[in-house]
C-alpha cells in the first residue's frame, strides 16, 4: 500500500503514533501470513484484537492511488493573495461522467505536498462512491500565501477587491474550480472538523451560488465560549499549542515553522502548577506570539471576541447543512451545538439537521471497531454507521439529486448515551420534554423535593492545591483534554474540597434530553470564584464490565460524568463587565449546561458534584479579585472559604429536560 514511501513523521492516521525506538530493520506477519519487512512503524495506542483495521486502512489508501489523480494549484485570491490546494479527482471522470466536489479548509496543513497521496482522501464511504476532493491551507498557513487571523472576523461590507475574510477566499476557490477543472457537475459541498469546521460555517454565509451543502463537524464558534475558554474561564490545558496558533510564517512551508513546547514532565498537572500565575507562562513563547497576546490584553468579552463570533452572521442562508459534534468533545460542543441552534433559529427554511454521537473530538472520522470514550464502550463500528448512514446520504442527496426536502434522514440523530443507541427525533430539543429540577440538599442529598430547612455546605478552596480535572496522567499534557468527559468521578468525591450530592437509587428509567440549567446560591470569603458542577451517572455496585472494558477498570459503582461546566463568579451577570463578588453575601450562580441526551437507568443514582478549581483544564481563579487574571502574580493567589446554600429561600438546584 506505500507504506514504506510515506513521510509519515508528520503525516500519519489520526490517533496513530510514530516509533522512534523500532530496531533499524523489522519483520513482521500479519493476520493472513503475509510476510513483510521494513525500517518504519507505526503503533495503535489501545487495546487491539488484530491488525486488520490497520490492513483495511492501507488498502484503502492504495485503492485511492488507484481511482485518483493528484492535482495541486495556488488559486489565487480577489486581492491577488494565492491559496495552496490540492484536487483528488476520480479517474473515470468525463464529460459524460461528472462529479460534484468536496472541499476542507484548514489551517493545519493539507500535506503531504507534491506527488505523494495522503493518509487521508475523505470518509471512506465517500471515496468509494466518487467525489472530486478539494483541500486547501488557509490564508498564512503552510503553502498559502498571505497573513493568518485566528477565527477572521467576517466582513458583511465588503467594498472593494482588499476586503477579504474567510466567505470570501472560499467564494473565490470555489469560483475558480469551477471555471479551471473540467468534468464537474456544477455543485459543491464544504465540510470540516474542529478548526477547519469554523471555515466550513464561514465558508457558507454568503455563500457561492454552487455551494449547495455544508458540515461543520465539531465547529469552532466562539473562541470565548468554547476551545480556548469556558464561559470565560481560560483552558489552560491549552498551553501547549499557543505556539501553533500565535506564531506567523515568513514564508510558505511545507512543515511547521513555530517552536514545539516542551514540558520537563509527563504529567500536566505538575507542569501547570510548576509554571503557577498565568503571567509566568509567558517565558515559553516569543515575544511575536500575537494570541498570547491577545488573550492576556481580552479577559473580558469584548469587541475582539464578540466580532470573531461566526454565529452572529448565520442569517439569509442558503445551503442545506449538516451540523455534526460528539457527545464527550472537550474542544468545542458548545461550537456544534450553538451553530445548529443559531441557523435552526435564524433560517426556519434551510435544511439544517445535526447528528451527536458518543465520540470525542472528531472520533465519527475514523473507525475504531470498538466504539470508546476513554473506558466507556458503547457499541460497534459507531463511526462506520455514521459515515454510511447519515454522512454519505447528506452529500449524495444534496450533490448528486435534485437535492430537494425529501431525504430519509430526521431533523436530529442523537446517540442516548445510557441506552447506548441512536435515536431519531423531529426536532431538537425534542417537543415531547417537560421541565424537571431536582435540588441540593443537606447531608449530601440530591432531592426532587424542594429543601424544608436552612442548611448548606462549606468548603475550603485553594487555588495553591487545586481540584484535579483528570487522573489520566498521560492524556493530561496532550495537545488538548479530551478523556475527562466521560471520566470516573470517584477520585474527585473523595475530596473535602469537592461537595457531592447524590440522589437515592431510581426505580424506572430517567432520560434526559436538552439543556441543563444551574441555580446556586453561594458565598465566599474571598471577592471571587469558580464554581464547578458536574453531573453524574452512578452505576450500581454489580455494574458489570464489558467485555472491552480496559483491565484495570471496574465499573462497579462507576461515577460517570455525563456533562460538567464551569462559571466564574466575576462574570455572574455580565461577560463584558465583569465585577467582584461581595465576601460572605449569598450571590446566585446561574449558567448553563450543554445540552444530553442521556437516560440513567433503573438502578442508578444520579449525583452532583461541585467544586471550585478544576486543573489545570481551566486556570486557577486567584479568589481574590485582580482586574485581569493573565497578569495576576502568585501572591493573588489566596485560599477562601465558600458555601453552596440548600435552604428554603435559597434553594441550590438543576432544572433538566425529562424525555416522556
Amino acid at each position: 500500500a506505500g507504506f514504506e514511501d510515506l513521510n509519515f513523521e508528520k503525516f500519519r492516521p489520526i490517533g496513530w503514533s510514530f516509533q522512534n525506538d523500532i530496531p533499524a530493520t523489522f519483520k513482521f506477519q500479519n493476520s493472513n501470513k503475509q510476510p513483510f519487512e521494513g525500517k518504519n512503524a507505526l503503533e495503535i495506542i489501545g487495546k487491539v484484537e488484530s491488525d486488520d483495521g490497520i490492513d483495511a486502512f492501507l488498502q484503502m489508501r492504495a485503492w485511492a492511488k488507484e481511482n485518483y489523480e493528484k492535482m495541486e494549484f495556488q488559486i489565487p485570491m480577489r486581492d491577488g493573495i494565492k491559496l495552496f490546494t490540492k484536487v483528488y479527482m476520480p479517474k473515470d471522470a468525463s464529460a459524460t461522467k461528472t462529479y460534484p466536489f468536496v472541499m476542507e479548509r484548514t489551517c493545519y496543513s493539507v500535506g503531504p505536498y507534491g506527488t505523494e497521496f495522503g493518509f487521508y482522501v475523505g470518509p471512506e464511504a465517500m471515496v468509494k462512491e466518487k467525489y472530486i476532493f478539494v483541500n486547501q491551507d488557509v490564508r498564512g498557513r503552510y503553502m498559502s500565501e498571505g497573513q493568518w487571523t485566528n477565527m477572521t472576523p467576517h466582513n458583511p461590507q465588503k467594498k472593494s477587491s482588499t476586503d477579504v475574510d474567510e466567505s470570501s477566499d472560499a467564494y473565490d476557490t470555489i469560483d475558480w474550480l469551477l471555471k479551471n477543472i473540467k468534468n464537474n457537475n456544477g455543485k459543491v459541498g464544504m465540510m470540516g472538523i474542529s478548526y477547519p469546521g469554523f471555515y466550513a460555517s464561514a465558508s457558507s454565509i454568503d455563500a457561492h451560488p454552487a455551494l449547495k451543502a455544508v458540515s461543520p463537524q465539531a465547529p469552532v464558534a466562539d473562541f470565548f465560549f468554547d476551545d480556548f475558554h469556558h464561559n470565560g474561564a481560560f483552558t489552560q490545558g491549552y498551553l501547549l499549542t499557543m505556539n501553533v496558533f500565535g506564531v506567523q510564517k515568513d514564508k510558505p512551508s511545507e512543515t511547521d515553522w513555530y517552536p514545539e513546547i516542551k514540558p520537563n514532565t509527563k504529567d500536566g498537572y505538575e507542569f501547570n502548577k510548576r509554571v503557577g500565575a498565568l503571567k509566568n507562562a509567558s517565558k515559553y513563547y516569543g515575544a511575536d506570539n500575537f494570541i498570547w497576546k491577545e488573550l492576556a490584553e481580552h479577559p473580558n468579552y469584548d469587541d475582539f471576541w464578540q466580532k470573531r463570533r461566526i454565529t452572529t452572521h448565520f442569517n439569509n442562508l442558503k445551503p442545506a447543512y449538516l451540523v455534526v459534534g460528539g457527545w464527550y468533545d472537550a474542544e468545542d460542543l458548545y461550537g456544534a451545538l450553538t451553530t445548529y441552534k443559531t441557523i435552526e433559529k435564524n433560517n426556519p427554511s434551510v435544511f439544517n439537521m445535526i447528528t451527536m454521537g458518543p465520540f470525542g473530538h472528531g472520533n465519527w472520522a475514523w473507525e475504531q471497531g470498538h466504539s470508546m470514550h476513554h473506558d466507556m464502550y458503547f457499541g460497534d463500528s459507531l463511526a462506520t454507521f455514521y459515515q454510511r448512514e447519515i454522512e454519505a446520504k447528506f452529500f449524495h442527496h444534496f450533490l448528486k439529486t435534485e437535492g430537494n426536502s425529501k431525504i430519509d434522514l430526521p431533523e436530529a440523530y442523537m446517540f442516548d448515551t445510557g441506552k447506548k443507541e441512536y435515536q431519531k427525533f423531529d426536532s431538537w430539543k425534542p417537543k415531547n420534554t417537560t421541565p424537571l429540577s431536582f435540588f441540593l440538599k443537606n447531608d449530601e442529598k440530591l432531592s426532587f423535593e424542594k429543601p424544608n430547612d436552612n442548611t448548606y455546605s462549606e468548603y475550603i478552596s485553594d487555588p495553591k492545591k487545586p481540584v484535579p480535572y483528570t487522573m489520566d496522567i498521560l492524556g493530561s499534557n496532550g495537545f488538548t483534554p479530551r478523556n475527562y468527559m466521560s471520566e470516573d468521578q470517584r477520585f474527585a468525591a473523595n475530596r473535602p474540597d469537592v461537595l457531592v450530592f447524590q440522589m437515592d437509587t431510581l426505580t424506572e428509567d430517567l432520560t434526559l434530553a436538552g439543556d441543563i440549567d444551574v441555580e446556586l446560591f453561594v458565598t465566599t470569603t474571598g471577592t471571587d470564584a469558580d464554581w464547578v458542577v458536574k453531573l453524574i451517572d452512578v452505576f450500581p455496585d454489580n455494574e458489570p464490565n464489558t467485555p472491552h472494558t480496559p483491565k484495570h477498570i471496574t465499573l462497579n459503582g462507576y461515577q460517570h460524568m455525563v456533562r460538567s461546566e464551569v462559571m466564574r463568579g466575576r462574570f455572574r451577570n455580565s461577560f463584558e463587565k465583569p465585577e467582584p463578588m461581595i465576601a460572605n453575601e449569598i450571590t446566585p450562580i446561574r449558567f448553563k449546561l450543554q445540552d444530553v441526551l442521556h437516560t440513567f437507568k433503573k438502578g442508578h443514582r444520579l449525583m452532583v458534584q461541585v467544586q471550585s478549581t478544576w486543573f489545570p483544564l481551566i486556570d486557577r481563579n486567584p479568589q481574590k479579585y485582580v482586574p485581569n487574571i493573565y497578569k495576576a502574580d502568585d501572591a493573588d493567589f489566596i485560599k477562601a472559604t465558600h458555601r453552596v446554600y440548600h435552604s428554603v429561600s435559597n434553594a441550590s438546584k438543576i432544572t433538566v429536560f425529562v424525555l416522556k
